[in-house]
Order: C-alpha cells, then sequence, then structure tokens
C-alpha cells in the first residue's frame, strides 16, 4: 500500500505529527520505546501523562486503549500512548486487543488531524508478543484503517534489520 512505509529509525527522531508509544498502563514511563519517548520529549510528557492518571485514568490506562500527550521536545507534535496487550495473558484476546492499540491510535491521529503517523512494534518486546504473527495484526489493521482515511502516512519504525525484516516478510504474505 503506498501510504505504508516501514524503515529502521529512532521513533524518537521521527518529524511526523504523531509518533505511538508502546506504553505501559501506568502512562509514566518505563522500558524499550516508552522510556526512549519519555526521555527524548522531556517532562512535559510525563506531566501531562500524570494528569490523564488524576483524572481520566486513575487505575492506568487500558489495554488497546490510545490517548494523546504533548510531544514536548521532539520533532513529533503529539505522542498517542497505546497500551498493547502482554502475550502470556490475553488468551483469546490477543490480536483484538493488538488490533485495538493499532486502531485507537489511528483514530485519535485522525481526531488531531495528523497526516503522518510513526509506529513501532507494539507488544513486540517484553510483553512478549511474536514479532511475526504482531506483523499480521499491526499491517492489517492499519490497511483496514487507511480505506477510511487515505491520505494519512503510516510508518512502521524499528530498531534493528531483523524486526525490519520480519515484519516485511509477514506482510508479504498477506
Amino acid at each position: 500500500m503506498k501510504n505504508i512505509n516501514l524503515k529502521i529509525a529512532d521513533i524518537t527522531q521521527e518529524d511526523v505529527c504523531a509518533v505511538v508509544n508502546a506504553a505501559n498502563s501506568s502512562l509514566l514511563g518505563g522500558g524499550g520505546v516508552d522510556g526512549a519517548l519519555h526521555r527524548a520529549g522531556g517532562v512535559q510528557i510525563l506531566s501531562e501523562c500524570k494528569k490523564l492518571r488524576a483524572s481520566t485514568y486513575p487505575d492506568g490506562l487500558p489495554t488497546g486503549e490510545a490517548v494523546a500527550t504533548t510531544a514536548g521536545e521532539m520533532k513529533a507534535k503529539y505522542v498517542i500512548h497505546t497500551v498493547g496487550p502482554v502475550y502470556s495473558s490475553c488468551g483469546n484476546h490477543c490480536e483484538e486487543l493488538l488490533a485495538n492499540c493499532y486502531i485507537n491510535s489511528l483514530k485519535i491521529a485522525k481526531e488531531l488531524k495528523c497526516q503522518a503517523v510513526s509506529f513501532p512494534a507494539i507488544s513486540t518486546g517484553i510483553y512478549g508478543y511474536p514479532k511475526y504473527e504482531a506483523a499480521k495484526v499491526a499491517y492489517k489493521s492499519v490497511k483496514s484503517f487507511l480505506k477510511t482515511d487515505e491520505s494519512m502516512e503510516v510508518n512502521f519504525v524499528f530498531s534493528s534489520q531483523e524486526s525490519y525484516d520480519i515484519f516485511a516478510d509477514a506482510i508479504k504474505e498477506l
């Protein structure tokens, strides 16, 4: 699809309207992409996340949901935080929950009038979702959403050649 791109890059350096954060439910930062985005964006992101926890999400952001904050000091304007499923504990709902991460993030991007969004490979790090299966879910979800908004550009950003290759191989099957 012409408006879906794969690349190896540092997601914190993406010059797009919004970058998506593979967040944990606390919204208060963590490891991997989550920690990198919080560090790169500075205190503004954490400050907005704390406000969201105090108001809208006192128990944390539910799996599959998404919410936006500023991107702080990054080139992007927004960070869209989404909580992916922990593969070992999502049972029969893994695919649905992961798809919701992508779809709900894109819905927010559309509300924010974003024309370009960059995603990491959600749930494939410490949350243990198999990369090959996650790639298929991600691609199908984004492709389906883009049928309703063909002007949006979506980037899948990977930190390694290995992850890029797994994703590229998985979507060739679809």
